[in-house]
This record gives C-alpha cells, structure tokens and sequence, in this order.
C-alpha cells in the first residue's frame, strides 16, 4: 500500500473502533463467573471511570499497534503488531462490556485518543522497527502501572472488574515481554517519562469525561 491507502486503511480503522457497537472478542470475558457483591452507588462510580480509563486505553492500543503495523518496513514486524492488535480487541470488548453492565459510557475523546495513538505509532515506525518496538514495550510499561494502581482503587466488591484487569494486566506484560524479544529497541528514559506523563494526562481526562 502507498501513503495514501494506509492513511485511509487507518481511518476505517477508527471509524470500527469508536463506533459505539460492541467489538466481537475472540475469548470469553473473564469477568463470566465472578461473585456479585452488592456495590452503593459510589462504588459504582468509581468503578465505571476506571473502566472508561481502561477502555480508552484500549482504544489507544488500537490506534498504536495499527499505525505501527501499517508502516512497518519489515513485513514480518508488520504482521507480528496487527496479530498483537487483534488480541487487544478482547480486552476492548471486555471493558466496553462492563462499561455496559456499570452503566457507564465511553469517553467522549475516544476519536481523539485513537488518532494521536495512530499518528505516534506511524511516526515510531517510519523512524524504524526497533524503535516501533520499542514503543510497544515502554507503552506496556506505562499500562501495566495503570493497571496495578487501578486493581488498587476497585473497589472490593468489584470482582468482575477486577478479574477483567487482572487478565488485561498479564496480557500486557506478554506484549511487552515480547516487542523486545522481537528485536525492540529500549526507549531512552526522559522520552518514557514524557511517555508517562502523557499516558497520566489521558487516564485524568478519561475518568471524568
């Protein structure tokens, strides 16, 4: 594919991400089965802006591993991200299925997260594979804190949450385990810091709106 074609290639794919429609998932969501404690109203709450958090990350995911796959130079690198990606859309799927059963909805800026997600991961793997790499190892990092704060902050009744990132939290430290065994190149630590401080500014944002 040209410029052009990959840039429409990315379009469609945030058009079938944000849709408001529930991604089918290829695994069940591991949430079947968990204990149904009684939640207030605040606990409510609170769980349904972590999960619009992480279901914004996963939005996210989509647009990263998608701008990186379609610009890949290496062809096996390319395939290796759009497989990664299809495994993230079960964790999509997952969230916004809890969104659903907490009545809570997605966050408004989900388009927006999606293409700078987009634009960083194509820009990551224009400058080459190793540093694209890279990328999905120090984003995994910075979404495996998330996870931890917010397996955290659930509130105790919250099972079924809380087995959905406890799956997510071992998943992402797969992908990222695997970028560098890929060939992934580690990213210097003042660009995962300005890395972290950006993931910080989406997960505040999330949670409210």
């Amino acid at each position: 594919m040209n410029t052009i074609d990959r840039l429409i290639h990315g379009f469609d794919g945030l058009l079938r991400t944000v849709a408001r429609v529930k991604p089918e998932a290829q695994l069940p969501s591991p949430s079947r089965g968990a204990l149904l404690d009684p939640m207030t109203d605040d606990e409510i709450r609170v769980s349904g802006g972590l999960m619009r958090v992480n279901h914004t990350g996963e939005i996210c995911a989509q647009g990263l591993y998608n701008g990186q796959a379609l610009f890949a130079s290496n062809e096996a690198t390319g395939t290796a991200l759009a497989k990664a990606a299809e495994e993230e859309l079960d964790h999509l799927a997952w969230c916004r299925e809890r969104l659903h059963e907490l009545n809570a909805k997605p966050s408004v800026l989900d388009p927006l997260w999606y293409a700078v997600s987009f634009a960083l991961g194509a820009g990551a793997a224009l400058v080459s594979d190793k540093v694209s790499l890279g990328f999905v190892h120090a984003t995994e990092e910075n979404v495996e804190r998330h996870l931890r704060e917010h397996l955290q902050r659930l509130p105790a009744g919250d099972h079924a949450s809380r087995q959905i990132l406890q799956q997510m939290l071992d998943d992402e430290i797969r992908h990222g385990q695997t970028a560098l065994d890929q060939g992934g190149q580690r990213l210097p630590t003042p660009v995962r810091r300005l890395m972290w401080e950006g993931a910080k500014l989406m997960t505040q944002t999330a949670e409210r709106i």
